[in-house]
């Protein structure tokens, strides 16, 4: 039976500490989140941000903007926040409706106040090893596996997804730590045969039981990144996770997996740019 990697107990760790660490600043660190439009699971997702805000003892301020904002309305918006001094991140919800461009809005928010990590700027400091802000839920994976004693080093990861969010930015913090990297995405030939040879197999390809019990060597390590629904409608991974535990040495759940650990690390970047910006 596999170790159960807990990222709900380990993100109300993170957020515990972020709480104190932000106590001993002059300000306390500010969030504004940005959701346009009624998507609900943009809205749970929101809410859920609000309340680690608060769990955290920071500002947060929500701008919540009608389906029927233009992409230069929602761009003015953002062009306030980056002069605000009282805002250290700002996080502009995904998907954003029909008729604005995501890389547009990414792209007008200061790579200062990008808690979310997903600016050009911030991604280029990744691949070169300089410090910027990281993607929050590959920030949150590895560590998942510095809390259990899960080293990269020498390993085989395989990164099953390709995304700017996870996919990309996960196969070079594993690559950083001496990992030995293959990306797979849905479209790789004998994608069994390539996950059986990983000592570490990160999914993140949103597609419910992609990565079934036989495709998973005896002993790896299994992080499943995804969030998906099954047909019953139930919150679910990409990973057969009730046979997978079986076959894996350790393995995140969903949901309490990795899901946690994003949210913990969106208060962890905001912390960082308080702290940097308080200097």
């Amino acid at each position: 039976m596999a170790t159960i990697l807990d990222g709900k107990a380990l993100a109300k760790k993170v957020k515990e500490e972020v709480k104190k660490e932000a106590a001993s600043l002059e300000r306390v660190p500010g969030l504004a989140v940005i959701i346009v439009g009624n998507n609900p699971a943009s809205r749970v997702y929101v809410n859920s941000k609000r309340r680690d805000c608060e769990e955290c003892g920071f500002l947060s301020e929500e701008f919540a903007l009608p389906e029927e904002t233009t992409e230069a309305e929602l761009i003015d918006l953002i062009q306030t926040l980056n002069g605000r001094a009282d805002i250290d991140g700002i996080l502009c919800q995904l998907p954003l409706p029909d008729g604005i461009n995501e890389e547009a809005v990414l792209m007008a928010i200061d790579p200062e106040k990008d808690v979310d990590g997903f600016h050009p700027m911030n991604m280029g400091a990744l691949l070169i090893g300089k410090d910027g802000f990281l993607p929050c839920t590959p920030y949150g994976v590895m560590q998942i596996l510095d809390e259990y004693g899960i080293d990269p080093k020498g390993k085989h990861c395989v990164v099953v997804g390709r995304s700017n969010i996870v996919g990309k930015p996960q196969s070079i913090l594993l690559l950083q730590r001496h990992g030995t990297v293959t990306i797979c995405h849905s479209r790789t030939p004998n994608l069994g045969e390539v996950c059986r040879t990983a000592d570490i197999l990160v999914a993140a390809v949103g597609k419910v039981n992609i990565i079934t019990a036989d495709m998973i060597k005896p002993g790896a390590v299994v992080i499943d990144v995804a969030m998906n629904h099954n047909d019953e409608g139930k919150l679910c991974g990409d990973v057969d996770y009730a046979k997978a535990k079986d076959v894996a040495s350790a393995i995140t759940p969903v949901p309490g997996g990795v899901g946690p650990m994003t949210r913990a690390m969106l208060m962890k970047n905001t912390l960082l740019s308080a702290q940097k910006r308080q200097g």
